[in-house]
């Protein structure tokens, strides 16, 4: 109704949301798929047959004709091997015991390892040792397929390229062992790593140390034969889990094995240094240590964000019930007989509401509060609704008409024109329960009371919209009501059912105008002005709600936006005492914190869902969830009984939840970048069928 200025709302921040969404999704899952690296824990699956007869050695080249040439170490030397690093833990304290007893070492490394500790892997080659690929997240290259194994390859060689500037020539399978136990299915493996230019290093003697067998059982496993004619490569690990032993052990090896020199790998096989790392390498590889770096922080942020916004939604809902059950029972305690409060007038402002406007009359007209005086202000329709209202000739109810000049405007001239001393400011809509004003007014009884909010109930509740709406009405806004009333913060009188003293208005110049939410506006006014605001839940009024997800987009966009409009223009209520503080301190910091900052984290939290599902135990997604949602029925059930509704709709909650709940963040998406850009939403009219009057529910 109200005449704005109309602005382009913003579009290009939706791609933003989308493409912003999707980024966020990609690095989760990213970080998902990293956080999938583990070490060597539990046993190989058992092989069927060697894909490798009679092999001279354990470090394989394969040529393009599958055929393999194997070497070994010398005799009279070691080459000691070390998987699943670098781990701060246990690789720092193997290179001590290398350094200490001279010698050297080649170090097979996880990609994602080396991302988060390049300290390492640089101190790895700074002191001598070598450096071999062992895959980005250690899975079992036979059970991925090939453009997998490639990834894991590429990832790790540009790991370790920007993190070393070197190459790396040298691959170890995860979960390999010696090359008498090399299965054909691992061998097609193997053969793929070749043809991307990489030695395959297998071992002499596997000393199992990831079962923790004990310090001196991995001793005995490391020693080659005494009478061994070659040297040996021996397999250890510095990462993938609890290493201490393997560090007990590393030191004993070097101090009692005699007669033999530890080298590494190339250099026991005779192996060139490797060259230096390309541009594009480096490159590549910061960027992928850049990206998991960044997936982590944001996985970790994620997590925190999830476990914040979850605490502060059941913190809202036990307070909300805490707050109702509270309220009830002193309204019970409170509740008295019906008095007379003196002169009412109800001003009904009306711009193209021929569908309801005869029903809301007659509902007031029939309301068994003595004298009420019904004022209708036409501001502007085209519809023929003032006539429907004259024709009705109901002596009681004058009808003036004015130019469009919206809803605000229409308001002040009825309470220009009104001779009641109470006021009730009603939608053109909207359907009073016949003791509806009488219950409004009684709260009236007490001199500091400028305000009294009324209980708005949806008329049009059969369709599942219909019943979402119903639902939110119910369990949100009468809930919240309750508790506004307990801490004297109510900021919103709505404008389907509400009850103001003249003087009230008077003291805050009447209904303003400089916001799309006039009754929020009003409300917090009444407020700082020194009044109390109440609500009355048995005063019962039936409102037509939006019939369409694009209407009710439309309505909840311009309650959104004129929300943060008046909470910005009443922001200097959080420093004031009395009635404005409590609204700044309390229903002020309420209305940002739940109704505008929770909300804008949801496109993150239902992000997080999905890459929950991805890479989360279904089962700890689904308990989750479930539970979540149990308390949503069992605050709604408890709702719906305070207000004396059946339970019918308890049903479609968990439907709500993955439906309105997400145009409802969405429309609070588009009203805080319209907030931020500077633009204004005009007041639209809400297309009416006369449901409130047609389906309106008996008490």
């Amino acid at each position: 109704m109200a005449r704005h200025a109309a602005h382009r709302t913003p579009r290009a921040h939706w791609i933003l949301l989308l493409l912003g969404g999707l980024v966020l999704l990609a690095e989760l899952c990213f970080n998902g798929y990293v956080e999938l690296s583990a070490g060597e824990s539990g046993t190989p699956a058992p092989h069927v047959g060697s894909a490798l007869t009679d092999p001279a050695g354990p470090v394989l080249r394969v040529d393009r004709a599958g055929g393999v040439t194997a070497a070994a170490v010398p005799a009279g030397a070691i080459a000691l091997t070390f998987d699943d690093g670098p781990d701060p833990r246990w690789t720092p304290r193997i290179l001590d015991a290398l350094r200490e007893h001279h010698a050297r070492a080649t170090f097979f490394v996880v990609g994602s390892q080396v991302n988060r500790h390049p300290e390492l892997a640089r101190r790895i080659l700074a002191e001598g040792h070598e450096l071999g690929v062992h895959t980005f997240t250690h899975p079992d290259l036979v059970s991925v397929p090939v453009w997998r194994q490639r990834l894991e390859l590429t990832l790790t060689t540009n790991a370790i390229a920007a993190a070393t500037g070197r190459t790396v020539r040298l691959m170890r399978p995860p979960y390999s062992s010696t090359p008498s136990a090399l299965a054909p299915d691992e061998f097609a493996a193997v053969r793929a790593a070749a043809d991307a230019g990489y030695l395959t290093v297998l071992t002499d003697l596997d000393t199992e140390d990831w079962r923790r067998p004990g310090v001196d059982a991995i001793v005995r496993a490391a020693r080659p034969e005494p009478r061994a004619t070659s040297g040996a490569v021996v397999m250890l690990h510095d990462g993938g889990g609890d290493r201490s032993q393997t560090v007990e052990a590393t030191w004993r090896i070097l101090a009692e094995t005699r007669g033999f020199r530890f080298v590494t790998v190339s250099e026991g096989v005779g192996l060139p240094a490797t060259d230096v790392a390309g541009t594009g390498a480096k490159a590549r590889g910061l960027a992928l240590r850049w990206t998991q770096t960044t997936a982590a922080w944001l996985s970790d942020a994620m997590w925190w964000l999830i476990v914040l916004s979850t605490a502060l939604a059941l913190l809202r809902l036990a307070v909300q019930v805490a707050a109702a059950r509270r309220h009830a029972r002193l309204a019970r305690r409170l509740r008295h007989g019906r008095a007379y409060r003196g002169r009412v007038s109800v001003i009904v402002p009306a711009y193209n509401e021929a569908a309801n406007i005869a029903a809301t009359v007659r509902s007031l007209v029939a309301n068994d509060y003595p004298g009420i005086e019904v004022v209708v202000v036409d501001d502007g329709s085209t519809d023929g609704t003032a006539d429907i209202v004259r024709r009705l000739g109901l002596p009681s109810v004058r009808v003036i008409r004015q130019p469009n000049a919206g809803k605000p405007a229409a308001l002040n001239t009825g309470i220009a024109a009104a001779r009641g001393d109470l006021l009730v400011l009603v939608d053109g809509d909207t359907v009073f329960e016949p003791d509806a004003v009488g219950q409004l007014v009684q709260p009236f009884a007490d001199p500091d009371v400028g305000a009294v909010s009324g209980n708005t109930k949806v008329a049009n509740r059969r369709g599942l919209l219909g019943r979402w709406q119903h639902l939110e009405y119910v369990v949100g806004f009468n809930l919240d009501r309750r508790m506004f009333d307990l801490g004297g913060c109510m900021p919103t009188i709505p404008g389907a059912i509400g009850a103001f003293r003249r003087e009230a208005l008077f003291d805050v110049d009447g209904v303003p105008a400089d916001t799309l939410a006039e009754d929020t506006d009003l409300t917090m006014a009444v407020l700082r002005a020194g009044w109390r605001v109440v609500y009355a839940p048995d005063a019962v009024a039936w409102t037509e709600a939006p019939g369409s997800l694009r209407q009710l987009w439309r309505q909840r966009y311009r309650w959104c936006y004129g929300t943060m409009q008046a909470a910005w223009k009443h922001r200097r209520a959080v420093l004031e005492r009395g009635g404005g503080g409590r609204l700044g301190r309390r229903g002020l910091v309420y209305l940002v914190l739940f109704q505008m900052l929770l909300p804008l984290t949801a496109p993150l939290v239902d992000v997080y869902a999905v890459y929950g599902l991805a890479f989360l135990p279904w089962a700890q997604v689904a308990a989750v969830w479930c539970g979540f949602t149990a308390l949503q029925v069992l605050a709604a059930a408890y709702a719906l009984r305070l207000d004396r509704e059946p339970m019918g709709p308890l049903w479609t909650v968990p439907l709500q939840q993955v439906v309105y709940r997400q145009l409802l963040y969405l429309v609070v998406v588009q009203s805080s970048v319209a907030a931020l850009l500077g633009g204004r939403q005009r007041w639209q009219a809400m297309a009416r069928t006369g449901l409130a009057s047609a389906m309106t529910p008996t008490r």
